[in-house]
């Protein structure tokens, strides 16, 4: 029989430990109840909003925190953004580090710090690889949706402008969100995260974080599919952020979410355009039929298991270094400006066509049937009438026969322009 090294035998049993501490259950504890709304304080942050938790925002089946931070200023109709942290981790963990309370004051947009707790999973991991806690009507997933809807009736968020980002068992979690409610969320980012609903149990998922799982974009893209079925609107845009040294969830987990987001729009696995960025970074973007990104894949060369933060001054730093929090580039501002939130129509930062750039270009307008609408996801349709995404404004019934301009104005967010773009 072959014997390994001491060395080796030390290094194999770290990782198992790592991906064991990242997958442990803990036993469930009873639901508290809820009470009506309330705030506690928040620890000093040097923005200049409110951080606080909220209480009393829902029935809350997975018996999770909410805290969030709304800059100063906030206008009705601003973007929402969750962010989940990962296991080991708080909300005021992700507040503190993640550059995401920068760009709310920068940008204005509310941010939502979802938080699991030891009662939940002994090493305060959302539950990704459990259906009964990450599926649509799921009780993580559900009391994440409630907040996301306490949050827009309190704040008077655009509900056509929620995002969802996570690191690590947060990311694997904000797939999952991304794949049960596409009607909920219009983008995320996944950050050293996992594929959507690629573990079903706590035994799948360390296979999930270290192996490949031998599928096809088309299979990959079947879980997402069937996470909600008969759901025809638009599909959320991804990015997906990941270290090439990450020996917790291991670098193939890219792929595989390029595969499933990829297959779900129906585009090709081959990039349409790459670039390099800072701190060792690849992007890789891959356009959909209107040659806008609709799946962006960040890799790093040399980065372990963590979120990517570059602490400093400059407009494309934020964020602080920590335990899992690693100095390498700023992924919350390309992914902020994916997603559009700087004002843009979501296109990779520093593209000279951005409406929200400088001297930028001008918004794109589209001028199809309702039908077509549909089918290029600019549009969505109810009760036998078309809506514009975004605006939600009646563009009449879902036929052939009607035609209507449409001007994306933000990442998703298309309005009537029938007079002129």
């Amino acid at each position: 029989m072959h014997r390994r090294s001491p060395r080796v035998l030390r290094r194999l049993t770290r990782r198992l430990a790592s991906s064991a501490a990242f997958a442990l259950l803990a036993a469930a504890s009873g639901m508290a109840g809820v009470a009506g709304l309330a705030a506690t304080a928040a620890p000093a942050h040097a923005d200049s909003g409110t951080y606080q938790q909220v209480t009393g925002f829902g029935s809350n089946p997975g018996n999770l925190q909410m805290y969030e931070y709304v800059p100063a200023g906030l206008p009705s109709g601003a973007p929402l953004v969750v962010a989940l942290h990962g296991c080991t981790q708080s909300a005021d963990d992700y507040y503190n580090h993640s550059g995401w309370p920068e760009y709310a004051d920068l940008w204005k947009f509310a941010v939502v710090f979802p938080q699991t707790t030891t009662s939940n999973n002994i090493q305060k991991c959302f539950q990704w690889f459990d259906p009964a806690k990450d599926a649509r009507g799921g009780t993580e997933a559900a009391s994440i949706v409630q907040m996301v809807s306490s949050a827009e009736q309190r704040h008077g968020s655009d509900p056509h402008r929620v995002f969802v980002t996570g690191l690590s068992a947060g990311g694997g979690m904000t797939a999952d969100l991304l794949a049960a409610y596409p009607d909920v969320f219009a983008g995320g980012a996944v950050d050293s995260g996992l594929p959507a609903q690629c573990a079903t149990s706590l035994v799948a998922a360390s296979g999930c974080q270290m192996n490949n799982q031998n599928l096809t974009p088309a299979q990959w893209g079947d879980k997402v599919r069937n996470s909600y079925p008969g759901y025809t609107g638009p599909w959320p845009r991804v990015a997906v952020w990941q270290g090439t040294s990450d020996y917790t969830v291991y670098p193939v987990n890219a792929t595989e979410l390029r595969d499933q987001w990829t297959n779900v729009w129906g585009i090709s696995q081959t990039p349409s355009s790459t670039q390099s960025l800072p701190g060792g970074t690849t992007q890789s973007v891959y356009n959909d039929a209107n040659g806008k990104p609709a799946v962006e894949v960040y890799s790093i060369s040399g980065m372990g298991h963590g979120l990517a933060v570059d602490p400093g001054t400059g407009a494309d730093q934020c964020g602080s270094t920590g335990a899992y929090f690693l100095d390498t580039i700023c992924s919350t501002s390309y992914t902020a400006k994916f997603w559009g939130l700087d004002g843009s129509t979501g296109t990779d930062p520093g593209d000279p066509g951005d409406p929200g750039d400088p001297g930028g270009g001008t918004p794109q307008c589209f001028t199809a049937t309702n039908y077509a609408q549909v089918v290029a996801g600019r549009a969505h349709t109810s009760g036998g009438y078309t809506y514009a995404n975004g605006s939600n404004q009646n563009m009449g019934l879902y036929n052939v026969f009607v035609t209507h301009t449409l001007k994306e104005t933000s990442a998703n967010y298309y309005v009537i322009a029938d007079s002129g773009c």
